[in-house]
Order: structure tokens, then sequence, then C-alpha cells
């Protein structure tokens, strides 16, 4: 039996095996409202008494310190009120909810918030650098899908080696899992989950401090933005205009105007301001919970408008005739509320921005350009930058806030020809150059005594 020996504060129990197992009464658990306990084994050994001791008294200046757990619930329990009392948008709470279910949940899901510490967190960004997959060294077989399908859909004969580029069948084929580590951007974001659900713990009475104020996630990744070359985007624009009128107006005014791929779609005909060559943008259409189109604010929740060019008011003016003949098929008038780029024929229905990326992505993939849609946004703000044009009106068109400062550090790519300005003005202020001979400059050099030219 174990020996109890009352305290106070405090209580330590002698084990059968010879050592103590201490326990201090810590209040109410918030979450259960049941007495909450910290409890710590002390095991057997010739100090174990006196270690015994010291853990009592470091659990009672924890509690006096008010830096003690307060309660026994879990990681898991602390993200699902986490998420009720969450306030952001529908498409912001999908993408934590995404996070926390593939990352957070089976790796930490089952730790008791007290216990989560500095150095967990630290493993565990460590982890899903490594491995996004979290298959801790394990040799398995990644099947693409969880539902029934043929792991190999070569019907002959397999091709040696392997095409993915050119090959279906390859490219679709279950293949060895190889570790993939998760972007730093993302392990950042996952980090921001954390201390976010961690520090309304505190605000809650959970736990008394937030370890993830010092944990250390990965440093913020170089921005590295790398818009179409003006070659690739005429290709683009091009190889859109050939396929689908529509579909190259929607590339055309992405393109002039910077917007975002959300706000393409939420445009309606109104938003055209034709006798001033005005586009206004305040909208921007994301899927609900159910997979439903809805339209809400845009993502900086501010609404812009924006200048277009002449050329860029023409297109737009060519798109809305081309809409008026199509719905004119239908004996109804184009409504000043109707979509823009819509794949409905009366243009009630907005576009789908996935299906968007989708189509984008597949006629990159066959132009053979390296790109994405959201990447016309770079090109934008390049080429206006590249044309000297005020970095605040850059920012103004693309919807940054800061002044400015977001436009320069993501969106504005390094472009050759503004480096070869920059570099010749930088010539032009430099003293003139001495003689490598003589190392003195050209205007002491003596030239009296020099040699005839041939």
């Amino acid at each position: 039996m174990a020996r109890a020996d009352g305290r106070t504060r405090g209580n330590i129990e002698e084990l059968p095996s010879g050592g103590y197992r201490v326990r201090v009464y810590a209040g109410l658990d918030p979450l259960t409202k049941r007495p909450h306990y910290l409890r710590e084994t002390v095991p057997a050994g010739p100090r174990a008494r006196r270690e015994a001791e010291r853990s009592r008294t470091r659990l009672l200046a924890q509690i006096d310190e008010r830096k003690n757990p307060r309660t026994n619930a879990t990681i898991n329990q602390l993200m699902d009120h986490w998420l009720d009392v969450l306030d952001v948008d529908t498409s912001t709470k999908r993408g934590y909810v995404n996070k926390i279910n593939k990352h957070i949940r089976p790796n930490l899901g089952n730790i008791a918030v007290g216990k989560v510490d500095v150095e967990l967190l630290d493993l565990f960004y460590a982890q899903l650098k490594k491995c996004r997959d979290h298959c801790h060294g394990r040799r398995y077989v990644q099947h693409r899908t969880a539902h029934n399908h043929v792991c190999d859909e070569h019907v002959d004969s397999r091709c040696e080696p392997p095409q993915p580029g050119r090959c279906r069948a390859c490219k679709r084929a279950c293949r060895e899992h190889r570790c993939k580590g998760l972007a730093d951007s993302t392990v950042r974001q996952i980090h921001w989950i954390l201390s976010g659900a961690l520090s309304r713990a505190v605000r809650w009475g959970w736990i008394g401090v937030n370890p993830a104020d010092h944990a250390e996630p990965p440093s913020l990744p170089h921005p590295d933005p790398q818009p179409p070359s003006p070659t690739e985007a005429a290709r683009i624009v091009n190889d859109s205009w050939a396929h689908d009128p529509e579909w190259g107006a929607l590339i055309w005014i992405t393109m002039t105007s910077g917007a975002r791929r959300a706000e393409m779609c939420a445009l309606r005909i109104r938003h055209f301001d034709d006798e001033n060559g005005v586009l206004t943008l305040g909208r921007a259409i994301y899927k609900d919970d159910n997979g439903e189109l809805q339209e809400k604010d845009t993502k900086t929740h501010q609404q812009r408008r924006v200048v277009l060019d002449p050329e860029s008011c023409d297109v737009l003016r060519e798109h809305i005739n081309r809409l008026r003949a199509r719905v004119k098929k239908l004996d109804i008038d184009l409504s000043p509320d109707a979509y823009l780029f819509s794949p409905a024929p009366d243009c009630r229905v907005a576009r789908n921005p996935d299906a968007i990326t989708r189509r984008y992505d597949r006629m990159a993939e066959r132009l053979g350009i390296k790109t994405t849609f959201h990447r016309l946004r770079h090109y934008s703000a390049t080429e206006l930058i590249l044309a000297g044009v005020n970095v605040r009106a850059v920012a103004g068109r693309l919807g940054h806030g800061g002044g400015g400062a977001t436009t320069l550090r993501v969106y504005a790519a390094w472009t050759s020809e503004a480096d070869q300005r920059a570099a010749a003005a930088l010539s032009a202020r430099m003293p003139p150059r001495p003689d490598s001979k003589s190392g003195k400059p050209p205007e002491t050099i003596d030239k009296s005594n020099a040699e005839p030219a041939d």
C-alpha cells in the first residue's frame, strides 16, 4: 500500500517501488469543472524523498505565480473550442481546418495542453519540414486516392523507364512513399494557428504561459516572384484568344488590372464604368462549407477603382457586346447585375475560381510555360514598376496596404532592363577611369609623345 504523507498544501505518496508521487491541488478545471491536480512522479533512489519535496515546492511555486496548466484538456479539445470562437472569413477558416486536421491533430491532438512546451513544438516543426505525410521513417506504398482504384493502369506493358510527363498511366501510378517536407511558409502558418489557439488558452485560464511565444518557426521565406516574361505573356494572351474570346478577355483584364482570381469572378456589368474607363473591384467569390459559390468582401475588405487603358476598355466593350448577343438568343436583356465572366448563358452564375486555375494550368502546361494564374499579378506589378509608375499607385491597383511595402517585397521581380538602367545611371556619376598603364586620370596624360595610331 502507498503511504500518504499529508501536508497543508500538496501531497506526497510513497510508492511500493520506493519512489514518490507528488500531487498538488490547482483549483477547478475550467473545462470539466472538476478538481484539477498537478502530479509528478519521482523514481526510487537515495535522494528520492528530497527530490519529492523539491518537486512539491516547484509545483506550488507554479501555482502561486499562475504559470501552471489549469486543465487536463488536450490539443484536440483546444482546437475545437478555438474554432468555435474564431472570427475569420469562411475560406480562411477552411484553410485552418485543413491544416489542423492533416497536421496538428494526428501529431499533437492527444497531448494535454499543459504538456506542450517549446521543445515539443520545435521538434514538431522539424518533422513537418522533413515529411508532410508524417511517415516517421516507415516505408509504404503511397496511394493517390483513398477510394478503390487500380494502382498501375498500364494495360499492355509498363513504360521503362516511367514517363510521367507523357504517359497518363505512369503519372497516375501509385508508388513508394518519398518524404517531401512542407514549405517554410506552410510551417509558419501552422505555427501561427497553434500560437493563436494557445494564446486563447492563456486568456481562458487553461495554461499560464504560451509556449509558442518562445518556439522558433522557420524564418520568413525570401520572396521570389517569377512573373511571365513579356514573350511568355504574349504567348499566353494569343493562345487564350485563339481558343475562346471570353477566356482571352479574362486573361487580358487580369494582366492589365492586377485583380485576384476571386475578384475577377465577382465582376458584374455595372462594375465597369464605360464612360470613364474605370473598373471597380469590391467583391470576391468563394466556396462556403457546403461547396456553394458565395460573394464576400475582397481579401483586404476594401473597394478599389482601377483605371483601364483604352485597349483594355475596348476588350471589355467587345466582350459585353458578345454577352448581349448571347443572352438575346434567350429573349432576355443583359442585366447590369450580370456577371462579366460567367459559364451560364444568362450570365447569372459566377465562375468558380478553382475552375479558372485549373484551366490556366492546363493552358500553361500545353504551352510549356512554368507559371500560375496568380503570377499574372506579379507580371502586372513588375511591368508597372519597370515603366516607372509610382509604387503607391501600383499598390493601390493591386489592393495592397502598407504604402507599397508588400508590393516591393513580394510582387516586384528583378528585371534586367531596370538593372541596366541603374548601372548606366551609376556609371554616369563615376569619376574618369585612370589609364591602365600610367595609373593617371585621362586628362593628366601627356598625349604629345603618344605613338601615332596606325
